[in-house]
This record gives C-alpha cells, sequence and structure tokens, in this order.
C-alpha cells in the first residue's frame, strides 16, 4: 500500500499552483498596468478605505511588498504542516485540523491579498498623482467576503480525509466475522491534473479581475473578457472534479466519488455486482486520463497500475485506487455472505 505522503501528492502539487499563481497575480497586475498608472501608487487609506489616500509606494515596491508577505504566510503554512506530519510519527498525515486549517489559511490569504491588490491598482489606474487615487473600500469589502467563502470551502474539503479500513488478507476473498461491520476505503489522485486545473482556475481569475478593474484595453468589446473567464473556469471546475476519486465498500457495496467534495459520485449495491477483481491497467490502453470509456469498459484512471474491477450489469467498471486487492476481496466476500 502507498504512504500517505505518496496519496497527497496530488494536492501538494494544487497547493504548489495556488502559491506560485497567487505569487504571480500579486506581482503582475501593477506591472501588467504599469502604463496607466502613476510612478507612486496610493497603497494605503484614511479610515475605513473611504476616505482619501494617506501613504504611497513606488510601482516596484506595490508589487513586490504583497508578494514578500504571501511567500511568508505560505512557507509559515508549511513549516506549520511539516511539524505537524512529523509530530504524527510514522503516518506522516498531519491531521484533519492542520490540513483544513492550511488549506483555509492559503486560500483565505491568497484570495484577500489579490483582492485587495486588484482594487489598490483600479484605485490608481489613469491618475497622474496617487493622492487623486479613488476609494477602495467596497472592493476591500468584496475581497474580504470572497476570502472568506475561499477559507470555508478549503476547510470543509480538506479537513477530513477518511484513513484505508480493512482486513489484511490475499485472494478475492475474506473471513467476515459476524456481527461485525467491516469497510474498505482507498483514494487517489493526479498531480498534473491537478496542476492543470490551478492554472486555469488562475488564470480565469486574473481575466476577472483585469475585467472588473477596469484595466482591459478601451477598444476590446464588453463580452470579451466573458468570452475568456467562462472557458478557463469551467476547465478548472472540470479537471478539478476529477483530479482524485476515492472508493469505499462496505455492506451498502461499492460507492465511487469524484473529486475534494466526494460530488459526482456512482454507487453499487452489493447485489448488483456481479464479481470484482484487480487488473493492471495504463493510460495508453484506456485511452488517456481521467474518465475513459473504452473496450475495457469504463475506467477511471488517475495513475498507472493496479485498478479495482467490478462488473455489473454486464459490464466492466475500474478505478485507479491503492489496495485495490483488498477492496475487491471484501466486495466479493459480501457478495457471496449475501447470496448464502
Amino acid at each position: 500500500m502507498k504512504n500517505g505522503a505518496e496519496r497527497a501528492s496530488g494536492a501538494m502539487w494544487g497547493v504548489i499552483g495556488w502559491v506560485v499563481g497567487v505569487l504571480v497575480l500579486l506581482a503582475g497586475i501593477p506591472l501588467a498596468a504599469s502604463g496607466r498608472l502613476p510612478d507612486r501608487l496610493a497603497t494605503h487609506w484614511s479610515g475605513d478605505g473611504a476616505g482619501g489616500p494617506d501613504d504611497s509606494m513606488p510601482l516596484w515596491a506595490a508589487a513586490v511588498f504583497p508578494a514578500l508577505i504571501w511567500a511568508a504566510l505560505a512557507t509559515g503554512v508549511a513549516l506549520w504542516v511539516r511539524r505537524a506530519g512529523r509530530a504524527a510519527g510514522g503516518s506522516g498525515d498531519p491531521g484533519g485540523a492542520v490540513r483544513g486549517g492550511a488549506a483555509a489559511t492559503l486560500l483565505s490569504g491568497g484570495t484577500f491579498l489579490v483582492g485587495t491588490q486588484a482594487a489598490i491598482v483600479r484605485a490608481n489606474l489613469d491618475r497622474d498623482d496617487w493622492r487623486e487615487a479613488g476609494s477602495v473600500a467596497d472592493w476591500v469589502v468584496a475581497a474580504l467576503v470572497a476570502a472568506v467563502t475561499a477559507g470555508a470551502i478549503g476547510w470543509l474539503a480538506c479537513r477530513r480525509r477518511p484513513a484505508p479500513q480493512g482486513r489484511d488478507g490475499a485472494g478475492p476473498r475474506m473471513d467476515l466475522p459476524e456481527g461485525q461491520r467491516i469497510a474498505w476505503f482507498s483514494r487517489a489522485a493526479n498531480p498534473w491534473l491537478h496542476a492543470v486545473s490551478a492554472v486555469t482556475g488562475l488564470v480565469a481569475l486574473a481575466v476577472a479581475l483585469v475585467a472588473l478593474g477596469g484595466m482591459a484595453q478601451p477598444h476590446m468589446p464588453p463580452f470579451a473578457p466573458l468570452a475568456m473567464i467562462a472557458p478557463f473556469a469551467l476547465a478548472s471546475i472540470l479537471v478539478l472534479a476529477f483530479a482524485s476519486v476515492q472508493a469505499r465498500v462496505d455492506e451498502e457495496g461499492l460507492k465511487v466519488s469524484f473529486g475534494p467534495f466526494g460530488w459526482p459520485a456512482r454507487h453499487w449495491s452489493v447485489e448488483d455486482i456481479e464479481s470484482a477483481r484487480t487488473e493492471h491497467r495504463t493510460p495508453a490502453q484506456v485511452g488517456g486520463w481521467g474518465y475513459r470509456l473504452s473496450g475495457l469498459g469504463t475506467t477511471v484512471m488517475l495513475r498507472g497500475g493496479e485498478c479495482l474491477v467490478v462488473r455489473a450489469g454486464g459490464k466492466d467498471f475500474a478505478v485507479s485506487v491503492d489496495d485495490a486487492e483488498r477492496g475487491a476481496a471484501l466486495l466479493n466476500s459480501l457478495g457471496a455472505r449475501n447470496s448464502a
């Protein structure tokens, strides 16, 4: 069975993509609009942000300073997770509270910093002097709301990760003690798909900020930003949904769920499953990565190697998860017990 660090590699690449993407946006937004900005940017406003600006920075500092804050925040979170993983001993799992807290911190912090940076650039756009900058109050409030929402989503998605369960044993069957409920759980993730989801999502976010901040070219049609945002946002959501998969076997049958929230999902009852086995499959055999239809049936291919394969309704369904043999053994044993 693969260890926890290997199973978490997909999430790790997604985090790296998010950290790097936010860093690029923080430094890139003011630099991309430099031709329409004064030499110094208003960076602080009196009162609640609705009053006039009272402090400024050079353009280069306004680009670098938020990026440094973000780098320090991301480094601190990484050290916190690493220390928690070491404290967990052999499992290396920092725990649900730490995972959820780290995800919430990175998502909310990155969202708030990028939103605030966009607000500052927008307020300084097409001004001759930083003292003429507009208000940022509404944008900062919107960035705060978006940050809280993103943090809540990260907490809910990452705070729980069920550990694999089951009984030791090889072969297609296992002994099931009377009166005991036995469950098996496994998962897999593709780091490259997580990275693609992060990149396409950040592209959509960047285009949205440019459009909302008034930084788009004047001659650009009004619908042009939306035509760019929609495909990148949709691609990010779809790729994320199928970049990870979880499989669970219990008395109810087999449930295969996708994405960080376990949706969408497919379910087969024990009675519907004719047989379960393991097979070694590769992306080349099934036609690529993700949810694939081929001559071998349906395959959820996130990494080449051992797959859990069930036959139901005369058709095969395979999913590439760790410890597939144990899952197949439990399914076959549950089926045999129910038919006895």
